[in-house]
């Protein structure tokens, strides 16, 4: 499965998983209390020599995954990063439940800058980032095994103070007790418990004395501070003597500075400063709103000789002219789909068309940069791939990477828009702070214009698809032509493209599950100058959709019901064929439907899960629709978290409806149209349709769950809009087609 992820992904992928031997569990006291940790360590032959000196020194220079103080207070130090999608509260309850610590004792908190101790071993170890829905995968067994070793060393601490034998101590909630009623809290053994000798190993609870782990009433711990307005993200971020500073970017993607006029912008109360940066025009001042007003009177001219200056019409002329052509590389190739087509009784073709997106996070991009006086650097931000800023940042100040502190903090959304290869904002923050001599911390706050029209966008995309069926409607060959931008070439990322295919562009459609003989999928990868960069569920957002899509349309030509053409195509255990099953059970897919009410199916897998929806839509007596109801089956491995499963594939639907519905970034004459929510429209909340999420149990690691509740949406819904209004769906969004 891991493997299969980071190809999707296009990480780097550990050949072979890390042995435990690779890992050590260490302790250190910490203010009075405890810290538990690992430190990878190395597996080469030249490790293997290393002397005893080298090694302990190497152990003891670990990074915690835990910290209890004196106080009982327990701290889960994350190596993943919150974004709204509950890693934080899943990475508490792998703690606590091995811990036995009491639930409202816990705190989470993001960390960053020790790539050995943190690196997301799911991307192999390599580099620490939270992306492909991995957090449960990284942090399924670490995190627990750094949980049971703390309570290991705390229980060690009891019985030698007590007197007593380990096995005799009993831990709940936060407690140690002792049938002869001595009993005490964490607090009270925290700084004898770091003096203990640290398991070697520890072995892990069973599922059957599981409380925390598979527990769907459990409430998230960080909910309160969420709906009280006291948790603290970038935007909140007040530094004494901070400056702000707002951003001008370039009108066309590609285009630079060639010269420009702040003098009125100067003139303006509270602007501190104007000065360009490698990226655009920085407008500094003591505040925000002096800082917008300043930005509106400066005159700039750009050199737009490299700049992109195509209108998305010209664009998707151009990937069309492209899809009738032979594909210029091939993802995937099973049997003879030449032959296949010739002896097919029925052949189907179609084309989907799929546009730019934002991300539209609720948080606009910003981060905050300091130097202080020993020459350290600090930012804050929402670093989603830390590695790579705390690099690139040094770079730029010319101080060593360990110089760079930086500060996690929990985001108002990403969706994939803060992993980004050249640091983006964080990037900026350090430039304007050193162009205004490092003499204040500064903030860079971008505007939700500056968000929607600065790029990094999901690729636009054609799909060329043709069916051949046999005289019994069996499906005999299939092909699928993708035209569209690599996420991947020409980044950090360059060498995952093989053979000319980026794996982000052809995931969902080189693996699709349905049995048959005859498959080709081919691409062909355009050049254009629009930044683009993965988007919740990255390639699968448009690939599931074609291919569901069409599926239906298959499944029409050859006379059968939807779910039952699939299922035949299917193994009867598959993932696919069970979760599809749900679905259909809970939906009640075979009773008639009320008057006025249509139905649509479809299933995908990405990031290691399988969901399967099934969606209601409704029509509004002028050619409107709603989507009334869905119900979804999840099958995501163990849910460690249920409630927090469900609204991530209620969130993932109501984030993929609204992209399908009305969604899309256009150009014109290279510019973006579209700078707000007025004419970039995400789901409204009257929009958002009742859901039902039913998990498959399951005994295997958890999967992904904060992106595959995406894919199927559109393409249950599109196939629910044909049996209501007869129109196939293949131009996204819906209105390009409904309101036509």
């Amino acid at each position: 499965m891991i493997p299969k992820l980071m190809q999707s992904l296009a990480l780097p992928v550990a050949k072979t998983p890390a042995s435990r031997r690779q890992f050590m569990l260490g302790a250190l006291a910490a203010g009075g209390g405890l810290a538990i940790g690992y430190q990878v360590l190395a597996s080469s032959p030249a490790a293997a020599s290393e002397t005893a000196a080298d090694a302990n020194k190497a152990a003891a220079a670990f990074t915690p995954y835990l910290t209890i103080d004196g106080d009982g207070k327990v701290v889960v130090l994350s190596s993943q990063f919150e974004m709204g999608q509950g890693s934080y509260n899943g990475l508490a309850t792998l703690v606590a439940e091995e811990l036995d610590a009491d639930w409202h004792s816990i705190d989470v908190r993001g960390v960053a800058g020790n790539v050995k101790a943190y690196g997301n071993v799911a991307f192999g170890g390599t580099i620490q980032g939270t992306g492909g829905s991995t957090s449960m995968v990284t942090s399924w067994e670490r995190y627990r095994k750094a949980g049971a070793a703390a309570r290991a060393m705390l229980v060690a601490a009891a019985a030698s103070e007590w007197g007593v034998q380990p096995a005799e101590i009993t831990v709940e909630n936060g407690v140690l007790a002792h049938p002869s009623g001595k009993s005490g809290g964490f607090g009270a053994f925290a700084a004898k418990a770091a003096a203990m000798p640290v398991p070697s190993d520890v072995t892990l609870k069973q599922p059957g004395d599981w409380k925390l782990i598979g527990n769907a009433k459990l409430k998230r711990f960080d909910s309160a501070r969420k709906t009280n307005g006291t948790e603290q993200y970038t935007i909140d971020i007040k530094l004494p003597g901070m400056l702000t500073a707002v951003m001008i970017h370039p009108p066309m993607f590609g285009a630079k500075v060639k010269s420009f006029d702040a003098a009125a912008a100067r003139s303006v109360k509270g602007v501190v400063d104007v000065v360009e940066t490698p990226r655009g025009i920085a407008v500094v001042g003591e505040h925000m709103w002096a800082a917008i007003k300043g930005r509106e009177v400066v005159t700039v001219v750009w050199d737009e000789t490299g700049a992109e200056k195509r209108s998305t019409a010209e664009l998707m002329t151009m990937y069309n002219e492209l899809a009738d052509k032979a594909p210029v590389a091939v993802a995937r190739k099973d049997g003879d789909t030449d032959a296949g087509f010739a002896a097919a009784a029925k052949v189907i073709e179609a084309s989907f068309e799929f546009p730019y997106l934002a991300h539209s996070a609720m948080e606009p991009l910003n981060a905050v940069a300091r130097k202080n006086d020993d020459g350290t650097l600090e930012i804050w931000g929402g670093h989603q791939f830390p590695d790579v800023y705390q690099m690139l940042a040094s770079q730029i100040v010319g101080i060593a990477p360990d110089k760079v502190q930086l500060h996690v903090m929990k985001t108002g959304g990403s969706f994939g828009r803060r992993a980004v290869f050249d640091g983006d904002v964080v990037v900026e923050s350090v430039y304007v702070a050193k162009a205004i001599g490092f003499r204040a911390p500064v903030k860079v706050q971008w505007t939700r214009e500056d968000d929607m029209r600065a790029g990094r966008y999901r690729p636009s995309y054609v799909h060329k698809l043709k069916a051949g069926i046999d005289g019994d409607g069996k499906l005999v060959a299939w092909s699928d032509h993708i035209v569209g931008q690599s996420i991947m070439a020409k980044t950090a990322f360059d060498g995952m493209v093989q053979n000319g295919v980026d794996p982000t562009s052809v995931e969902g459609a080189n693996n699709l599950p349905y049995a048959i003989p005859n498959q080709m999928v081919g691409l062909t990868t355009t050049e254009v100058g629009v930044p683009v960069l993965w988007w919740r569920s990255v390639g699968s957002t448009h690939t599931a959709f074609a291919a569901e899509a069409f599926i239906d349309e298959v499944a029409e030509a050859a006379g059968r019901d939807p779910i039952e053409y699939r299922l035949s195509m299917l193994e009867p255990q598959s993932r696919h064929a069970v979760v599809l099953k749900l679905a259909a059970e809970k939906a009640e897919w075979t009773k008639p439907l009320p008057e006025g009410r249509f139905r649509g199916v479809a299933v995908a897998e990405s990031f290691g899960s399988v969901v399967a929806q099934i969606a209601d839509v409704s029509l509004d007596g002028n050619g409107g629709i709603k989507v009334e109801r869905v119900v979804a089956a999840v099958d995501c491995g163990l849910a460690v978290n249920p409630d927090q499963v469900r609204a991530q594939v209620e969130g993932g639907i109501g984030f993929g409806l609204g992209a399908i519905l009305g969604e899309e970034i256009t150009l014109t004459a290279g510019k973006v149209d579209q700078g707000n929510f007025d004419a970039y429209t995400p789901l409204r909340i009257d929009a958002m349709p009742a859901v039902e999420v039913h998990i498959l149990a399951s005994t295997n690691p958890p999967s992904g769950i904060g992106e595959p509740g995406v894919p199927p949406i559109g393409p249950a819904v599109a196939n629910a809009i044909y049996k209501a209004l007869g129109k196939r769906i293949r131009v996204m969004p819906f209105t390009k087609t409904l309101n036509a």
